[in-house]
């Protein structure tokens, strides 16, 4: 009789935490909760050796091992935490002008579906100022024509471009629209003079040196000027993180292969990289290595982070430099050769590389990757081949066939170009986009149909 008291006893209590436990979700952890199981436990052990009734035994068996395990309660709750964060990310991501505050409230909370949706994209970044509109959509087309996996834009633009750049990407196809995600940041400088660092150079190009300071939740970063075009998936270039060694942080190729020739060899009064400087209209970036390093430099032996280092840095030098952020670039890099990785010439390919005689031996063998129409030639006549090559992609419609409407296109209007400094190499241009079409045409095509059985 005493036996069966202390049974009803224990399932009652067993009762009151199994209530508290679906209540609360985090019974599953509690150290009462196991001791008291263990007690059930004990006591089916004793009622079994006793030849007692099976049934109130059998309740303990059933009951204990769901509180010793993982609830279904809790995996619901996680459930749900899960669904409503992907669906508030999704909500943040798409979509224009979102302010710092914004962000930062919508994401709160979410560290887990942060890092996997992270991992779900490549991010690329572009500063839009002045008539740069569709330039920089072409440019944004053009990575999405090639680009396997998914891309987050990061477009940092003047506040009257904001809701053009809203609206025009609003309205691509939806079949483009669901590869990418794009935020529109405004034009802001942490340190210094902003309206200083937005006339440097060129307008708000100084922007790009303020990425890893802004960007602090993206680990990885492409940065390009308005006027590039991708030959070939961004994930390529991408892949070139994977080549950093436990010291490079970021990549960019040659400001020019002959050193007599290259301009900062010639002209520059400023220390820059290596023999003949980097050109940064191409820049892969590690962010969190460098805002985790501190930057060698000729006024601090200590060294300083990024963000300490930009305005002293430009301040010494101002009245030195020519090409603004470039030049700061290659003074940075110049003190710090161990952080920089160089990616061949095809991958940064310029007006520079052909008007002289085609001096990118890369780009000769294995055609132009990426091409920067620099000096503005995709709006001149000057080298006509490049104009070629932008307006094709600019015109292109999405969903059309691309060797008809854009490889084709592009090759007929070649032969016009064929008398010109770089038109004269048409295969440096030709040879990659059309390797490319060919893997595209491979992968959405070929390899998606199957021969029927018995055929």
């Amino acid at each position: 009789m005493r036996i069966h008291c202390k049974v009803v006893v224990i399932a009652v209590c067993l009762g009151v935490f199994l209530l508290l436990y679906f209540l609360g979700g985090n019974a599953a952890d509690d150290p009462l909760l196991r001791e008291v199981a263990d007690e059930v436990e004990k006591g089916k052990k004793e009622e079994d050796n006793r030849k007692s009734s099976p049934s109130k035994p059998e309740l303990g068996r059933d009951v204990a091992p769901k509180f010793t395990g993982k609830a279904p309660a809790r995996v619901g709750v996680r459930l749900e935490e899960n669904l409503r964060g992907r669906k508030e990310a999704k909500a943040v991501n798409r979509g224009a002008s979102v302010n710092a505050k914004s962000r930062s409230q919508s994401n709160v909370g979410r560290p887990v579906i942060k890092r996997s949706r992270a991992e779900q994209f490549m991010h690329l970044a572009v500063v839009a100022c002045g008539n740069r509109l569709d330039e920089t959509l072409t440019m944004v087309k053009s990575a999405l024509l090639f680009s396997l996996k998914r891309i987050k834009f990061h477009i940092f633009a003047e506040d009257p471009l904001a809701p053009q750049f809203e609206e025009r990407l609003n309205q691509w196809p939806r079949s483009v629209s669901a590869r990418f995600q794009f935020t529109i940041y405004p034009i802001t400088f942490s340190v210094g003079n902003a309206d200083e660092w937005k006339k440097l150079f060129k307008p708000c190009a100084a922007q790009r040196l303020f990425l890893p300071v802004i960007l602090k939740d993206v680990d990885s970063l492409l940065y390009v000027d308005t006027d590039v075009l991708f030959l070939r998936p961004m994930d390529d270039i991408w892949r070139f993180l994977k080549s950093f060694n436990s010291t490079q942080l970021a990549a960019m190729a040659p400001e020019h292969e002959v050193p007599k020739i290259g301009w900062y060899s010639r002209f520059a009064r400023h220390p820059f990289y290596g023999v003949t400087g980097v050109n940064s209209g191409v820049m892969l970036m590690n962010l969190t290595r460098i805002r985790s390093t501190l930057f060698k430099n000729s006024m601090i032996p200590s060294g300083l982070t990024w963000e300490d280092l930009l305005h002293p840095l430009y301040q010494k030098y101002k009245n030195h430099i020519t090409w603004g952020d470039q030049d700061l670039l290659n003074i940075i890099f110049h003190y710090n050769p161990e952080s920089l990785f160089i990616f061949p010439c095809q991958w940064n390919y310029r007006p520079d590389h052909c008007m002289y005689g085609s001096n990118c031996k890369e780009a000769e063998e294995e055609g132009v990757s990426i091409l920067h129409g620099n000096r503005g030639v995709y709006h001149d006549d000057k080298q006509p081949a490049f104009k070629v090559v932008y307006d094709t992609i600019r015109d292109f419609p999405f969903e059309d066939n691309m060797f008809e409407s854009l490889f084709y296109p592009i090759q007929t209007k070649f032969l016009d170009t064929v008398n010109t400094l770089c038109g004269r190499v048409p295969q440096v241009f030709l040879k990659q986009i059309e390797k490319t079409m060919r893997k595209v045409f491979e992968d959405k095509v070929i390899k998606h149909v199957r021969p029927r059985k018995g055929t």
